[in-house]
């Protein structure tokens, strides 16, 4: 299990739109249909990753709390799933099934998507107002698989109740770590 943190894309950065494929509904779906009222988090996650297992519950909590408050939760996995079969589409919307996601779990095939918001890890979070700017990008919290600190989600909590009230959101962000994005060779 390889500790890879996220790129940290630059605040202010506008979230680079996308269309993908739903694997729970199996429709393609658009960041510009998909968008929050008030913010949408944008997480690079897949199946496998031991650091994505870790926080799933908080997440799927998360997403819970929030979205009736104006922020839109999109999931998207960006794997090479011929060396990762894992990470495969059908077993996406299996893993979306167990875990109780009532957000969507995005497929990129090519992964120009991950590419586009220079995502390294997962989980890579972003959080991006309603203009789609980016406010936020790092870890959920302090935990990681094996630390012994509880997942609370506070530091993605804190940004999106400042984000909710208006208020600034502090710009001393930690990076998220995790397993890589496992690339594919396109040699």
């Amino acid at each position: 299990m390889a500790d890879t943190p996220s790129n940290m894309l630059p605040l202010g950065t506008k979230a680079p739109p996308f269309e993908l494929m739903d694997t729970v509904s199996g429709k393609t779906l658009s960041l510009n249909g998909l968008k929050g009222e008030i913010g949408t988090i944008i997480l690079f996650i897949c199946n496998h990753c031991p650091f994505v297992i870790h926080i799933n519950p908080e997440i799927t909590k998360m997403a819970k709390e929030y979205q009736e408050k104006g922020i839109s939760f999109i999931a998207i996995s960006s794997n090479d799933i011929i060396n990762y079969p894992q990470d495969a589409p059908h077993l996406m919307k299996q893993k979306a099934k167990e875990a109780g996601y009532g957000f969507p779990y995005l497929y990129d095939e090519t992964q120009e998507v991950a590419k586009a918001y220079r995502a390294a890890c997962t989980p890579d979070i972003y959080l991006f107002d309603k203009a789609l700017g980016l406010v936020y990008r790092g870890q959920l919290d302090d935990s990681r698989p094996g630390n012994d600190i509880p997942v609370t989600g506070k530091d993605l909590r804190d940004a999106i109740e400042a984000l909710i009230a208006g208020r600034e959101i502090n710009p001393n962000q930690k990076p998220s770590i995790g397993c890589s994005i496992k690339w594919a060779d396109r040699r």
